[in-house]
């Protein structure tokens, strides 16, 4: 296989990791400990809210660290310490020490959507199907946390959850390391050749400073707004199976395998969306994408047995197929030589909100139910519905890119 094509592929699997390692969590609590523990899911899944601050915050020093020392030494560091965090998360004993734990995945959690997608476009033109497959993998880590931890609590207890990948993980890690050190001179001369992707940064230096910043703040936006949802979603979804399904999901495992049925179906929303921001205005793909989020969360108001698993699909799909649509945005505005702490500055927006949607998730679920909570995202899709309309309607921002 081409170096290039390994390097993706390394790429694409830790997205998969960074998903996953981020939602153990949302299952133990819905399924396991909130039992064992003696607590309510409202009480205990507040204490997931320092592992996600962390997931936002440090992204800004991962990105900054990334363009200045090594998008490839961080990335060796994100896959073992994301590994040994994990590890070390299953020797909780209390709620504090299992906070403590989720931190430290998050600080490591972090690194991973400034560097590694900034390596995912690096030198490219087209952008959008290389971030949607890249994406397909992250959402397939949502799918797959949702199943496999399911799956490891009936089995062998919830700390083999965070044990098993943990282990996986650092062995990616030692393994990166030894294909990043095997190809240090390919590396070097890449660097010395490197006036492609320089040239192609230069483009986005012509948009005009009004234009950029117009771009930039719809995108710190939709981006904040787009957390709240993604959040919601992906980490109450087993819960309100748990709630919703209960004709067809009687147990851990089958709450964690329909789950994962309906991330994985929607996951592959992005190849589409992908493909259409490379060949159609990014203004009309997006407008389409958030108009139907809204319209999906709206219907899934009461619904309850087969009818709320076929409506999750729908909504999922349009939730997952907004993800690489602020990704290429980025990627046409910036130059390659900063674009990490750009997109560090886009996953801090994303992350803080997600961090913050926590607690809010637990309230709403305590006091209304979840009900509630589809009336808040259906509001919050209209917010990016009307975000979007204010896009510019051509130029090589929101419409086709030119050909590679």
């Amino acid at each position: 296989m081409p170096r290039n094509r390994l390097n993706f592929l390394f790429l694409n699997v830790g997205h998969f990791l960074d998903h996953l390692f981020m939602l153990i969590f949302a299952t133990v609590a819905a399924l396991r400990l909130a039992e064992e523990w003696g607590m309510s899911y409202a009480a205990l899944i507040p204490y997931a809210t320092p592992g996600f601050v962390a997931f936002g915050i440090c992204a800004i020093p991962a990105g900054w660290i990334a363009d200045k020392w090594s998008r490839e030494g961080m990335m060796i560091i994100f896959f073992i310490g994301i590994g040994a965090s994990s590890i070390a998360t299953a020797l909780a004993d209390s709620p504090i020490e299992i906070a403590a734990g989720l931190f430290a995945i998050g600080v490591f959690a972090a690194i991973y959507h400034p560097v590694g997608l900034a390596m995912v476009v690096h030198g490219r033109k087209k952008t959008g199907i290389p971030l949607a497959i890249n994406g397909v993998f992250g959402n397939l880590g949502v799918a797959a946390a949702a199943l496999l931890t399911g799956y490891l609590i009936d089995t062998g207890g919830w700390r083999n959850a965070f044990v098993l990948p943990g282990v996986v993980s650092i062995g990616l890690g030692a393994a990166y390391a030894a294909f990043v050190w095997s190809g240090r001179e390919g590396r070097a001369a890449a660097r010395a050749g490197g006036a492609g992707a320089k040239k192609a940064a230069a483009g986005a230096s012509t948009i005009e400073r009004a234009t950029f910043v117009r771009v930039l703040s719809i995108i710190v936006f939709t981006t904040a707004i787009g957390g709240l949802i993604f959040q919601s979603t992906t980490f109450a979804l087993p819960k309100i199976f748990d709630e919703r399904l209960t004709d067809i999901a009687g147990s851990a495992t089958a709450v964690g395998g329909w789950a994962f049925l309906v991330f994985t179906i929607a996951a592959f929303a992005q190849l589409v969306v992908g493909y259409l921001v490379d060949h159609h205005s990014v203004r009309t793909v997006f407008a389409f994408v958030a108009g139907l989020q809204a319209v999906f969360f709206a219907i899934m108001y009461q619904l309850t047995g087969v009818a709320a698993l076929v409506v999750s699909v729908a909504f999922m799909l349009v939730v997952f197929g907004q993800i690489p649509i602020n990704d290429v945005l980025v990627g046409r505005i910036t130059r390659s030589e900063w674009r990490s702490r750009v997109y560090s500055l886009r996953y801090i927006v994303t992350f803080s909100v997600m961090a913050s949607t926590l607690p809010v998730i637990a309230g709403i679920h305590a006091t209304w139910g979840f009900a509630a909570l589809f009336v808040v995202m259906a509001v919050a899709a209209c917010g990016i519905f009307a975000a979007v309309l204010m896009l510019p309607r051509t130029g090589a921002i929101v419409g086709q890119p030119a050909t590679a």
